[in-house]
């Protein structure tokens, strides 16, 4: 256990509506940025990014699955997880830092930060049920005396802790929200606790608590958010704790975008008379790998893009947008930068990439975990968070024409018999044509996970197939489960993926191709041609690609290039294109202009 010194005072409080730190009146004047969407050899770099924005606070979440993705792992707080030295590297750069550890923290991140091996689980989530408080609470015995050590009565940067994240959004358990106050006191929390909720009454009723100040989140009409605070909070300080200047993006629509003035509209109203704010977000980064969540409207689901932009004023690969220089000047901010406004880019070229195995033949190379059952395995059944589930049964097939029909797919599956692609199915429902000859078939089934949802009731929803597979209306029974952890895959696996299998038909599969690099820079990659698929740069895994948009170039960072010969992997599951360009300026899609707004 961390031992705690005895804290000085509170650095930050309030009266009369006005907010004090060390008893001065102050202004939290806050950007989001997370570590977790940014390269650690970069962070210092968009730390002082947002302090050249005028800013005097970095808030960012703490995503629970991002530290211990495993039940039986204990959390790892290392490398790209080393929350601490993110938190110290702010307080050295001047500035003061907000956290928000959930343990649901939403933020467009798989399955809300909460992990699947604890969704997965029948409990009921976000609420006092002891199924979901107890592990939390032993989450929270490794995570908050690490922040707690960090706060400013100790001599960190850390000036207030966020109870849970916009519960009013969700559910009405008050007593899950004690607990989850008094479960950051008692490991030591002695700074400002604040809640934050959408500016409604439904939302505030829900998700605020007496004793602990109540912020609120939103995009527009701040003077109606502050005026409905004060009827509700006497004598608190009207703190915005997101103020949306831009918005994310789902694959398939067009990439959402605020327009400067209308941004500067709201940012002046909320900075008025002595309001505090957290632009959400200052800097977004990258949803990297496969940690992008998704949103589930009607019925259909909404996977985000790997992208994390978000319109913000300090765009995905660290340019100072017109956003930025806009917000500076309302900001107050003066003097030189501290970065420049552009990082260097590596020159566009093209790449030609090279199939290196058929897609069943690697992935079934790599599945030497399986499992055996009457249905098909979901996810959660396997202990598989993100990436792909293969599924093999032997069906026999009258003669003639049938069809095989997947009842709940969750997200899409492709669907082979004999090695022969039948179609694709998802999300949902869906039915592919098969023509039997009397003798069975060796029916496969690749079912891929597009993003966990991670706001609303559906948080926590299982993935893979979910109902039966039916041969016209008899279910097929007695199946091989074999999970494909794609994010947990090394160096090796993914070697031994690329060269697993025979090439047949230079189809979807492994690609492969060589980029020499004098010196690393920032650089922008398109695929096109190309369909649906996974990129890899040496041996970390970039992200997710897809034709129907709206991204069009996957931003990837200098760190993770080396000097001299760098190697490319796609796995298309979809239509090769095979090239790989290099470009010179990110291409996100045609716009749209979109604010968030509550009725």
């Amino acid at each position: 256990m961390i031992e705690l010194s005895a804290p000085e005072t509170t650095a930050l409080t309030w009266s009369g509506r006005r907010l004090y730190r060390r008893g001065a009146e102050h202004q939290i004047l806050s950007g989001a940025l997370h570590y977790f969407r940014v390269h650690p050899r970069l962070w210092r770099d968009r730390i002082r990014r947002l302090a050249d924005l005028g800013l005097n606070t970095v808030d960012t979440y703490v995503p629970w699955n991002f530290h211990q993705p495993r039940s039986d792992r204990a959390p790892d707080f290392e490398g790209w997880r080393d929350l601490a030295g993110f938190l110290e590297m702010i307080g050295a750069e001047g500035l003061d830092a907000i956290v928000r550890p959930g343990p649901y923290i939403c933020a467009e991140w798989s399955n809300g930060g909460l992990p699947s091996w604890l969704t997965g689980r029948d409990v009921a989530l976000r609420s006092s049920d002891p199924g979901f408080t107890t592990p939390v609470g032993r989450w929270f015995d490794m995570l908050i005396p690490r922040l707690a050590v960090l706060q400013a009565g100790n001599g960190g940067p850390i000036v207030a802790v966020q109870v849970e994240n916009e519960f009013g959004s969700y559910g009405d358990d008050h007593a899950y929200l004690r607990w989850n106050r008094d479960a950051l006191t008692d490991r030591g929390i002695t700074e400002l606790l604040f809640t934050a909720d959408g500016p409604t009454e439904l939302m505030l009723d829900g998700g605020t608590l007496p004793g602990t100040l109540a912020a609120a989140t939103l995009g527009s009409k701040p003077e109606a958010a502050r005026a409905l605070l004060a009827a509700r909070r006497d004598g608190e300080p009207f703190i915005v704790a997101e103020f949306w200047n831009g918005w994310f993006d789902h694959w398939g629509e067009r990439h959402h975008v605020r327009g400067v003035d209308s941004a500067l509209g709201t940012l002046r109203g909320i900075v008025a008379d002595g309001g505090s704010v957290s632009i959400y977000m200052a800097h977004g980064g990258t949803n990297f790998g496969l940690w992008a969540g998704a949103n589930e409207t009607g019925g259909v689901l909404q996977p985000t893009i790997t992208s994390y932009d978000s319109d913000a004023p300090i765009a995905e690969d660290g340019t100072l947008t017109p956003k930025f220089w806009a917000m500076r000047e309302v900001l107050g901010a003066r003097g030189e930068l501290r970065v420049p406004p552009r990082s260097p880019t590596l020159a566009p070229r093209t790449v030609t990439l090279r199939q290196t195995s058929g897609l069943l033949a690697a992935l079934r190379h790599g599945t030497a975990q399986v499992s055996s059952s009457t249905r098909p395995a979901s996810f959660e059944k396997m202990g598989l968070d993100a990436g792909f589930a293969l599924h093999t049964a032997h069906p026999r097939v009258p003669a003639g024409d049938h069809t095989v029909t997947l009842a709940d797919v969750r997200d899409i599956a492709l669907v082979f018999a004999d090695g022969h692609l039948l179609g694709t199915v998802g999300p949902g429902t869906g039915t592919v044509p098969i023509r039997g000859t009397g003798t069975p078939v060796r029916l496969e089934i690749l079912v891929e996970s597009l993003g966990r949802v991670n706001y609303g009731p559906g948080v926590g929803a299982h993935k893979g197939l979910l109902g039966p597979v039916l041969l016209d209306r008899r279910i097929v029974q007695n199946w091989v489960n074999a999970p494909i952890p794609v994010p947990e895959w090394t160096a090796a696996d993914l070697s031994s993926m690329t060269t697993a299998g025979s090439v047949e038909d230079s189809g979807p599969g492994f690609w492969t191709g060589d980029l020499d690099v004098p010196e690393p820079a920032d650089t922008f990659l398109a695929l096109p041609g190309s369909g649906r698929g996974l990129i890899w740069i040496n041996d970390f895994l970039l992200g997710r690609y897809w034709k129907i948009g709206p991204q069009v170039t996957l931003y990837c960072p200098a760190p993770l290039l080396r000097p001299g010969a760098n190697t490319v992997t796609v796995l298309e599951l979809d239509q090769p294109g095979g090239v790989l360009e290099l470009r010179a300026r990110p291409e996100l899609g045609p716009t749209e202009e979109y604010i968030e707004e509550f009725d």
